[in-house]
């Protein structure tokens, strides 16, 4: 810790920067961690960045925009360093040590939207998830969300045949601002992989918008604004 300490110069429009950045508190590109007690979740926080639209993430910030800073942050970086061993792809990322005095200092993550989505996280017996960022949160992205991120990386042009299911889709959105997969099926007496099909190709098409959510995923019309969480 002495020679990190010898190796960085407190500077006060850095501190002021990060203040700034603290003042605006956690949304869709910033993510605040007291510590790094438990370093895969701040992995997952760095995987929905990059799969998303990417972000900063603060360790040595508490929720309620404090800046107590971090005592031992070469600790810290490492046991994070660590956990990202088990995200496939490689993650891209910067990583900058901020001393903000009383011999304490807050790491800061820069993570960029990746071009290699999506990212996973691996587990025991190649188990892989993979998450994104939906506001304030990062979660699990559903199968028909990582289709979306995988084949939006190398799509041109998108085609799809407008019939009797699209019909009664675009008819249900034109009553209602959005719609579930489990609805689709619903409405269009489809079986879920049909159902999936179409709506992974529709949101390709850039005809629908998917908006990921804790309780699953909602369709809206692409032209109208994103849907608010619940």
């Amino acid at each position: 810790m002495d020679k990190l300490q010898e190796s960085l110069i407190y500077n006060p429009e850095k501190v002021q920067e990060l203040k700034k950045l603290v003042a605006r508190g956690e949304g869709l590109t910033l993510e605040f961690k007291r510590k790094a007690t438990h370093p895969e979740k701040i992995v997952r926080e760095m995987i929905a960045f990059a799969n998303t639209q990417g972000g900063i993430l603060l360790v040595g910030i508490g929720d309620d925009k404090t800046i107590p800073g971090l005592k031992f942050p070469e600790d810290e970086s490492y046991v994070i360093q660590q956990a990202l061993e088990n995200c496939k792809p490689n993650l891209a990322f910067t990583e900058t040590f901020i001393p903000i005095g009383d011999n304490k200092i807050v790491i800061q993550y820069t993570i960029p939207e990746s071009a290699k989505k999506p990212h996973m996280l691996l587990f025991a017996d190649n188990v892989k998830e993979c998450y994104v960022r939906a506001e304030d949160m990062s979660i699990k992205a559903s199968r028909e969300v990582r289709e979306i991120i995988q084949r939006a990386q190398k799509k041109k042009d998108i085609k799809f045949y407008y019939g009797e299911y699209e019909t009664l889709l675009m008819k249900y959105l034109d009553e209602n601002s959005f719609i579930t997969l489990k609805q689709f099926m619903a409405v269009a007496k489809l079986n879920r992989f049909r159902a999936s099909k179409k709506l992974i190709l529709l949101v390709l098409a850039n005809v629908l918008r998917v908006t990921p959510g804790e309780k699953g995923d909602v369709y809206s019309l692409a032209f109208r604004q994103p849907l608010k969480k619940s």
